[in-house]
């Protein structure tokens, strides 16, 4: 053997080839690389924060979206007909936190949206990340929630003064619909397990139904496991044991529940993302909030995590199949998480919105 090759046989020794991990998605037809619409809600306290971030990110990595802003506030009665119109239009939006008026019979903008657009799954994706130390390790677990009925239903009212009731709504329509879509995600994702949540023992009508339905909908996937669990024995499950769990299918009130949960295990709500999706339409937004919409001295510092949002907004760019545009944003936000130099107050550091923006733009390849 040649000195040369010699020389070449042990450098391929030392320094082994990069592992090549790019494939292909699917074939694009001409015209799927066109730069899409998408509405854009900042939103109120720290979401216009967020969203400024996001949108300076998008603009670096060239990425093929364009926004269409519009101005939506907790405190309004109700959505501009033109907001709705424009996400009609467009499929999808992205959008920071509305403040909901606690009391007053002020109904939340966020459900309206919801309800308004059929947006009947919300999926929250809780894992460790890695270099963000937690308590519990091997935490991956999306909780998918249904959107539009329940306890969110709205239906209440005062019977007598002092009396009020709260309508709680389970529909097997809903039911079948949300477990239908759990089902699908685990087995396009390949996802080992669903998880139903439960309180059937005393909402013997209203949760049975829901059981019901994933049951009937478990049975059309033989190769997915499927278990259930009380919703108050899943909450000391998911803080002792998480890593039991993967695949977490809920009513809406239990899913809020869980999924901030699941978010506070795995690294917190800064980091956690999240979508609320239906047949036709997508809202992507911060996965679990927590209260942080109203934290003033973040917005007064500029200091809150735009982490969630900007993996959000990585799931949008999946939805609208631009797979590279997600993976290098992914990418991006991960190696900052990893690197530790740039951290918000919630994730241990004191660094500001804008540093930690600069820190991902500067790790995007």
């Amino acid at each position: 053997m040649s000195a040369s090759r010699t020389s070449l046989s042990l450098l391929r020794t030392l320094v082994p080839y990069k592992t090549q991990t790019r494939a292909v998605t699917y074939m694009p037809r001409p015209g799927d690389g066109s730069p899409r619409p998408v509405t854009l809600i900042p939103g109120d306290g720290i979401g216009p924060l967020v969203t400024n971030a996001v949108e300076q990110v998008m603009e670096a990595m060239h990425a093929p979206v364009y926004f269409e802003k519009y101005q939506v506030h907790g405190d309004m009665k109700q959505i501009p007909q033109e907001v709705i119109d424009s996400i009609r239009k467009n499929k999808v939006c992205l959008k920071g936190g509305l403040r909901t008026p606690k009391g007053g019979g002020v109904s939340s903008l966020n459900l309206h949206l919801r309800r308004e657009l059929d947006l009947y799954a919300s999926l929250v994706d809780c894992c460790n990340l890695p270099g963000l130390p937690t308590r519990h390790e091997n935490v991956d677990i999306v909780v998918i929630r249904e959107n539009t009925e329940g306890e969110y239903s709205g239906l209440e009212h005062e019977v007598v003064p002092g009396v009020v009731e709260s309508l709680k709504v389970i529909t097997k329509f809903c039911s079948e619909r949300i477990a239908k879509y759990a089902f699908e995600y685990a087995y396009l994702n390949n996802r080992k397990k669903v998880t139903a949540v439960h309180k059937a023992n005393i909402m013997k009508l209203a949760d049975g139904l829901f059981l019901e339905s994933c049951r009937e909908v478990a049975a059309r996937y033989p190769t997915i496991k499927y278990d259930e669990i009380i919703v108050d024995n899943c909450c000391m499950q998911l803080v002792s044991k998480p890593e039991q769990f993967d695949v977490m299918i809920t009513p809406n009130l239990y899913g809020n529940l869980v999924a901030n949960t699941a978010a506070g295990i795995a690294g917190g709500t800064g980091v956690m993302p999240g979508g609320n999706v239906g047949a036709e339409h997508a809202v992507f937004e911060q996965g679990a909030s927590a209260g942080n919409v109203g934290k003033k001295k973040m917005v007064e510092q500029k200091s809150a995590n735009p982490l969630a949002l900007l993996l959000s907004s990585a799931m949008m760019l999946r939805h609208l199949q631009f797979p590279a545009f997600a993976n290098r944003l992914e990418e991006a936000v991960k190696n900052v998480i990893l690197e530790g130099k740039y951290r918000t107050k919630d994730l241990g550091g004191d660094s500001t919105t804008q540093q930690v923006v600069d820190a991902v733009i500067a790790k995007i390849e």
